[in-house]
């Protein structure tokens, strides 16, 4: 295939082409446990979100269950020990994120009235109160931004479970600028969605709410935050919505709201283990759209821009006054588009998965003719602008069940439970965290449901390489006794070397069901050598990233020549095929792959309705 790419740029092109085979050049990542820390107290949210302080070589942990702040000391990593706890009984309910910047700790803290505004409280990193401001209702992810100038909370603003108050989401921004003992509540922007209320958005936004009751600003629940290397945007996860905001940290106000689309798992590498009752694991293809709804997500700087990367967790609506939440086999399938509906929704095919009333009867006749499900059971890597650039597919279900067959889509708090969550949201990727190793870039993915870190190398973000996949768990032994280990990771957080109580990067786990810290020495393969630090010009990165976005776009075919009689596209495409006399000979329908046995060898020409073209020999 023939590009325009500069000759200085050939090695990235094959990275990402894929006509050609790819040659790893990642390193081996392994996590070999340090410690682990026991908060003995299962299924309560004991440690959840942690933070970590390398001038002190201590960690700051959410602590659901006593509603407080717990200090552990690390600088001996092999005996993890509780320094102290933040009380924050005068400040609220309790905290639900901590971040730590330069010695200062900042924590969102719930109202009592969980529909009323809630707290940002900032402390040293002693545990000793400094200052706090008001945030909107329900804060639920804090962060500093990269200069510590700002620091920013993402308020869900989650209703009441009879659905009678629904306050708005909102993203609260602190300026820092006076000195956190300076701050004030002028110091304080609150960024709301109310712009929005009569605005049209992307189709796949879902404000799905108390229909015609909420508002668009009430229906959008902001849930996590990342922000760019120069502090000047936020990236905002709307986990129910299956939406980004993207947010002016200076200006206080939004953007851009952004569609995340749907994932269709009919496609070939998007299966799916959709039921809890088959006794073997099937991953396969099925007429769903998956909803992407990220929980956690970050970013990255490569080749001069910004990318994003999110855990497509899911989360439904499901209020006594509200829900959305009920199963395949409960919807009213339209029978021109599902003509084989009894046999769907069959309890062994995809009955039995959750899905949505709120989403697939586009014109209102109670007949569904889309089916959803949510989360995709992956993690996504998109451009700043929200578009998407890559997905891992099926590859997490695939991984685990190698990985753990006799286990498969357990739950978190039950050992013995294979299978128990193939028709909810499968592993249920929750947490991710990025890092820098010997030139490298890395995500740390954890799977909240089997649990365990997913390590991909996400250095060329158009092409992912899985490396490795770590489980701390033990799945013979009672759920709720100490042997079992890590269950349920909330939150992972990685510590470089330079800034690690030890010679060698360090991975922590928060594990919200076992009440778990675990620390982990991150290890490298030394004799792995790597191009990857090589020094370009900010020019050169624009035309890299240029070069690849564009690249990115085009129609791919291969293998080419065809062999085995499938032909494989990089996207999925409606696509009609002539022979060398101009002869349309075949036709396929959105899809990637495409079956070509019945047709002669020789050389064909592929069009798509865009009148993109490609050429294939059939040997």
């Amino acid at each position: 295939m023939k590009t325009n790419l500069t000759s200085s740029l050939g090695t990235t092109l094959c990275l990402l082409v894929l006509l050609c085979p790819f040659q790893s050049i990642s390193q081996s990542i392994s996590l070999e446990k340090i410690s682990t820390y026991y908060n003995d107290v299962f299924a309560e949210s004991a440690t959840e979100i942690v933070a970590h302080d390398p001038s002190t070589q201590r960690l700051f942990v959410t602590n659901g269950f006593t509603g407080a702040i717990d200090i552990l000391d690390i600088s001996n990593p092999e005996s993890i020990t509780l320094h102290a706890s933040i009380s924050l009984a005068a400040y609220g309910k309790g905290a639900n994120s901590v971040a730590v910047h330069s010695g200062i700790v900042v924590a969102a803290v719930e109202n009592v009235n969980k529909q009323a505004n809630g707290k940002i409280v900032f402390f040293n990193t002693s545990g000793q109160y400094i200052n706090e401001v008001e945030a909107g209702a329900l804060p639920d992810n804090v962060v500093f931004s990269p200069n510590g100038r700002y620091v920013l909370a993402a308020n869900e603003g989650e209703p009441n479970d009879d659905f009678t108050i629904d306050p708005e989401g909102s993203v609260t921004i602190v300026d820092l600028r006076k000195g956190v003992y300076n701050i004030s509540q002028s110091d304080v922007t609150q960024v709301g969605f109310t712009a929005f209320n009569n605005a049209i958005l992307d189709t796949s936004i879902r404000v799905t709410a108390n229909p015609g009751s909420s508002t668009v600003a009430q229906d959008l629940e902001p849930e996590y935050i990342t922000v760019s290397k120069n502090s000047r945007y936020a990236w905002v996860a709307l986990q129910e919505n299956n939406a980004l905001a993207i947010i002016d940290i200076r200006k206080g106000k939004v953007k851009r709201l952004v569609g995340l689309g749907f994932k269709n798992h009919s496609l070939y590498g998007n299966g799916l283990d959709a039921s809890n009752e088959t006794t073997g694991i099937e991953i396969d293809t099925w007429p769903i759209k998956g909803m992407y709804m990220p929980d956690a997500i970050s970013s990255y700087k490569k080749w001069g821009r910004e990318y994003i990367v999110l855990a497509n967790e899911g989360d439904s609506r499901d209020y006594a006054g509200y829900s959305e939440e009920v199963r395949v086999s409960d919807l009213v399938l339209d029978p021109a588009v599902f003509p084989n509906a009894t046999e769907l929704q069959e309890n062994t095919a995809i009955g039995r998965m959750k899905t949505t009333t709120a989403t697939g009867d586009a014109n209102g006749d109670g007949l569904f003719e889309e089916i959803y499900t949510y989360g995709a059971r992956s993690f996504s890597i998109r451009r700043a602008n929200g578009r998407l650039i890559y997905d891992s597919g099926d590859e997490f279900e695939q991984i685990t069940a190698l990985e753990l067959p006799d286990n498969f889509n357990s739950t978190n708090d039950e050992n013995g439970s294979f299978k128990d969550r193939s028709d909810d949201k499968g592993p249920e990727p929750e947490a991710v965290e990025i890092a820098r190793l010997k030139g490298r870039t890395y995500a740390f993915i954890g799977l909240e449901r089997v649990g365990g870190v997913m390590i991909y190398d996400i250095s060329n973000p158009f092409y992912p390489e899985f490396v490795n996949y770590s489980n701390n768990r033990n799945f013979d032994v009672p759920a709720d006794t100490r042997e079992a280990e890590d269950l349920g990771p909330e939150d992972v957080v990685f510590v470089k070397k330079s800034k690690s109580p030890i010679d060698a990067p360090i991975l922590i786990t928060a594990n919200e069901v076992s009440g778990t810290i675990t620390i982990f020495k991150v290890n490298t393969n030394e004799s792995v050598e790597s191009n990857a630090n090589a020094r370009t010009s900010d020019v050169e990165d624009e035309v890299i990233a240029e070069e690849l976005e564009q690249l990115i776009d085009q129609l791919l075919v291969y293998p080419n020549p065809v062999e085995h009689g499938v032909l494989y596209l990089n996207k999925a495409s409606d696509v009609n095929i002539f022979n060398v006399h101009g002869r349309k000979v075949l036709t396929s329908v959105g899809s990637k792959e495409i079956d070509v046995t019945s047709l002669k060898k020789g050389l064909y020409v592929l069009k798509t309705n865009e009148l993109t073209t490609a050429r294939f020999i059939i040997k």
